[in-house]
Order: structure tokens, then C-alpha cells, then sequence
């Protein structure tokens, strides 16, 4: 019978990288999450200090939708921390197995010492070229579905892109020069998934995709043409780079769930009615 208040790991691996993902909160002692850094993907580490009843308090009024604890293997401390956060009125749930059940399932892990630029609330700052198109959209979205979903964008005169780094901690990216950016054929998004461990077949059918339409290489799969396409209508119709932003995130929602989920998928006319023809 399944545990009560609680979500395996098929379960959680299915809601990551949708809007439906749920808050994820690292819970291990810091000696454990010190000797094994790596993260479930967008799990949010907290210290040791704060996994108390007042911290969680605290915590859980910071914190709106569904909420996964995990800790090392499922025990006291991911279900303790949930059953607080349920009595704070959050609906909260722990990992089965905890991150050792995810480990052995061979599901993706990244490492959050990448990011060497974050603010007091602990969320990374990114800064990039004002205007974007392609890559510069694609990034944030991968950014802040699997890595770090409160993450910071920043969009600024191309020429004030390092000065702006430097001046509010920020890390650029998509910019010549810098360690998040180009290398060689690949693009910025194919950066970060290697630097992340990121490889998943439908992040990796995405990023095929994501690459043909930034370094106009139409020919890498068919729906570079249909990226691009829409990319530039996104760019003519928002003025606002945030606003294109969140319009970009729901355009590379659906081009996620249709390289996980949906690639053998075709339809044609008339439409199948049932009837022999």
C-alpha cells in the first residue's frame, strides 16, 4: 500500500520540467549534502539550521503551490519536514527512498556549485543582451525549470552585459567571452546541460532543436524552422523583455512536453473516424 503523504520517484521524475513541478526542498544534514553536493534538479537546499519548526514557519509563508521534502533516504527528516509544512497549510509530500531511492534510479542530479553568483534570498542572477530571440530565451527556461526555478534574468545594451555582471553579481551568459556561452558548434543551452549533467532524451531533442535555430543550421531537425519562426514572431510582438520572456517559457513548455512525450504523434486529414476506408 502506498505511503501516505508521500511521491516516488517515477512520480516527481515525471512533473520536472513542467509547470506542475513542485517546490523541491533539499532537507539532508550539511555534513551529508557537504559530502554528496548534487541536487534533485530545481531542489532548493536548506541548512541544517533552518529545518526547525520556526524556520519552517518562515519558510512555508515564502512558499505558494505543492511542495516535495527530500532528504538522504526518506526518513525523519523529510517526513517530519512536510508534516510541519502540511500544518502550515502547504500541501506537502516526501520522497520516497530520498535522494539514495533517486540516485539508484540513475535520474538526473546537478551540481548547485555551478552557480557562483546568487542575491540574499539565495536565487542566482543572470544577465544577458537585451532583445532576445532564441538561445537567450531557451536558457532562462531551462534555467528555471531543472536548475533553479527562482532564478533572476537580467537584459540589458549588449555593451553593459559584463559591467552590469560585475556591478550586481550576476553571471552572463549568451554573450562572446564568457564560461556560459558558445563553444565551438554548440550553443549557450547546450552548455549548460553538459555543465549540469543535464542529458535526458527529451532535453537532448531539444537542445538539437534549440542549436539549428540559433546557429541557422535549419537542416539539424525539422522543427528548428518552426522554432525560429515562432522566436521571431514572440520578438515583434513584446517590447518588454520580461514579458517575451514568460511568453518564450510557455513556447518551450510545449516543445518540452512534445519531445518527451509526444514525437511519434502524427496527424492527418480526414481524421481517423473509426470507419474502414
Amino acid at each position: 500500500m502506498p505511503a501516505p503523504d508521500a511521491i516516488s520517484f517515477e512520480q516527481l521524475s515525471r512533473l520536472l520540467g513542467t509547470p506542475k513541478s513542485p517546490v523541491i526542498l533539499d532537507v539532508r544534514r550539511d555534513a551529508v549534502r557537504a559530502a554528496d553536493p548534487r541536487l534533485l534538479p530545481g531542489a532548493r537546499p536548506l541548512p541544517e539550521a533552518e529545518v526547525s519548526p520556526q524556520g519552517l514557519s518562515v519558510l512555508a509563508a515564502r512558499i505558494s503551490g505543492p511542495v516535495v521534502v527530500v532528504c538522504a533516504e526518506g526518513h525523519r527528516l523529510s517526513q517530519g519536514t512536510a508534516a510541519w509544512l502540511r500544518h502550515e497549510g502547504l500541501q506537502a509530500e516526501y520522497l520516497l527512498g530520498g535522494q539514495a531511492a533517486w540516485v539508484a534510479a540513475g535520474l538526473p542530479l546537478i551540481n548547485s556549485g555551478k552557480i557562483t553568483a546568487r542575491d540574499a534570498q539565495g536565487r542566482s542572477i543572470w544577465v544577458t543582451r537585451s532583445r532576445p530571440k532564441i538561445d537567450r530565451i531557451a536558457c532562462p527556461w531551462l534555467i528555471r525549470r531543472f536548475i533553479d526555478p527562482r532564478a533572476v534574468f537580467l537584459f540589458v545594451a549588449p555593451a553593459e552585459v559584463q559591467g552590469v555582471a560585475e556591478r550586481f553579481g550576476a553571471l552572463p551568459y549568451d554573450i562572446e567571452g564568457v564560461f556560459w556561452s558558445h563553444r565551438a558548434e554548440l550553443c549557450t543551452f547546450d552548455v549548460l546541460l553538459a555543465e549540469f549533467g543535464l542529458s535526458t532524451p527529451a532535453l537532448d531533442r531539444l537542445a538539437l532543436i534549440v542549436r539549428g535555430a540559433d546557429t541557422a543550421r535549419p537542416d539539424l531537425a525539422p522543427e528548428c524552422a518552426g522554432l525560429l519562426a515562432a522566436s521571431l514572431g514572440l520578438s515583434r510582438m513584446y517590447s518588454d523583455d520580461l514579458a517575451q520572456l514568460e511568453a518564450g517559457i510557455a513556447l518551450y513548455d510545449a516543445f518540452y512536453r512534445w519531445a518527451r512525450d509526444a514525437t511519434d504523434e502524427q496527424h492527418n486529414w480526414p481524421t481517423n473516424t473509426g470507419k474502414a476506408r
